[in-house]
């Protein structure tokens, strides 16, 4: 491998493209997929990602910021970007050039975004961001801030174009009834408000509600679009009980065993003394720490995989580096691979096994992994590029 073996994460496109196709599945015909790539496609890397998707024939992405979708444009993708988060209007000129959809937030940023727009003499093509319950960002839909004539001066105002609609859910993974309560509220107020402007004579184009657990869960609230997230990257959704889409994780995260040691009962492991041997022990150093990704949370919890057998973490985990128990696996010696988070053998441990030892959730640690972990891209069984972060 033409990169330092020291930590990566794998990243399988293959298993990217299966999930995308078993998303679409999940949609009807008339519905189109747009695929969140924000957060450097939640770790995966946003422009590998976003081609591979694009041949697929995925034409819309969403992205956070500015700077996202200028990279994207930057990498080549010619589809559809939507900005999710907040662009200032100094910026319009770029959002124009950039050909990218800004979420339009209230009326006074509509009105901002308008005036920078007609004195760059450009138009800014905006999607209406609704607040149905999230509490977040955007007109509040079903109160004077978001009422129908409030949208309508938006919609109207000159160099804005507006093409789409969008909220967004909070409780689509609540199953309680409460939760499914919640939802079905969310989507009313959306559905009414689409429906209050189409009345006073503006059809909203393109409106999309559903995220990853909203597409699984509930179906029958489709409209235009579907943002799929965290299911284009085959993580579960493990809290949604019954749900039938088949995923497959896209990233698995590796590293190697840098050294091998015995140590005696009574030795101490790691910053503070939080383990100590109560027998004779090997322990394997692993080039991983939290400033990879890999958090300190994990001390003493998290398992690894080193030749298809499970290895405890033993100590705190470090900056750069970590110790784990190798006392039962035979000839474990220095350049081993140590599965992270992944599969080897019969043994995997998920993103989703991690985060519940830290008390997160598994978006948080995809995020995490840091720049300074290679990225090696897989398909058909063969690395097909290595981005490397710390060439020079």
């Amino acid at each position: 491998m033409d990169f330092l073996r020291r930590t990566w994460a794998e990243i399988n496109l293959d298993c990217l493209c299966e999930n995308a196709r078993a998303v679409k599945k999940c949609l009807s015909d008339r519905t189109e997929m747009m695929a969140v790539v924000k957060a450097d496609a939640y770790g995966h890397g946003d422009r590998m990602v976003s081609r591979e998707l694009e041949g697929l024939g995925v034409r819309r992405f969403g992205v956070s910021n500015l700077e996202e979708a200028a990279g994207l444009r930057s990498a080549g993708i010619n589809g559809e970007i939507l900005i999710f988060g907040v662009t200032p209007p100094g910026f319009a000129k770029d959002l124009a050039e950039y050909r990218v959809a800004q979420a339009i937030l209230n009326l006074e940023y509509a009105k901002e975004l308008s005036a920078a727009a007609q004195a760059a003499d450009v138009c800014v093509e905006g999607h209406l961001k609704l607040d149905t319950g999230m509490g977040r960002i955007g007109f509040v839909a079903g109160r004077p801030s978001g009422s129908i004539p409030v949208l309508l001066e938006a919609c109207h105002l000159p160099g804005l174009r507006i093409t789409g609609a969008f909220s967004h859910f909070s409780s689509s993974d609540d199953v309680s009834e409460e939760g499914i309560a919640y939802t079905r509220e969310q989507y009313r107020r959306f559905r009414d408000t689409l429906d209050g402007l189409a009345a006073a004579g503006y059809p909203i184009p393109f409106a999309h509600l559903q995220n990853s657990a909203g597409i699984v869960s509930y179906p029958e609230y489709q409209f235009d679009g579907a943002r799929a997230g965290i299911i284009l990257y085959g993580q579960p959704l493990d809290f949604l009980p019954g749900h039938d889409i088949a995923l497959k994780p896209v990233m698995s995260l590796r590293s190697t065993v840098a050294m091998v040691k015995e140590i005696s009962a009574g030795d101490c492991i790691s910053y503070s003394r939080t383990f100590r041997a109560e027998h004779p022990m090997r322990i394997a150093t692993v080039p991983v720490g939290y400033a990879d990704g890999y958090l300190r949370a994990f001390s003493n919890k998290a398992d690894v995989i080193i030749r298809g057998k499970r290895a405890r973490v033993v100590g705190n985990v470090c900056m750069d580096q970590m110790m784990v128990d190798v006392s039962g696996i035979d000839g474990v010696q220095e350049g081993d691979l140590v599965t992270l988070a992944g599969r080897d053998g019969n043994e995997e441990i998920t993103f989703g096994e991690l985060a519940a030892l830290a008390g997160t959730i598994h978006y948080e640690l995809l995020c995490l992994v840091g720049k300074r972990v290679p990225r090696m891209y897989l398909k058909d069984g063969k690395v097909v590029k290595i981005l490397d972060f710390n060439r020079v």
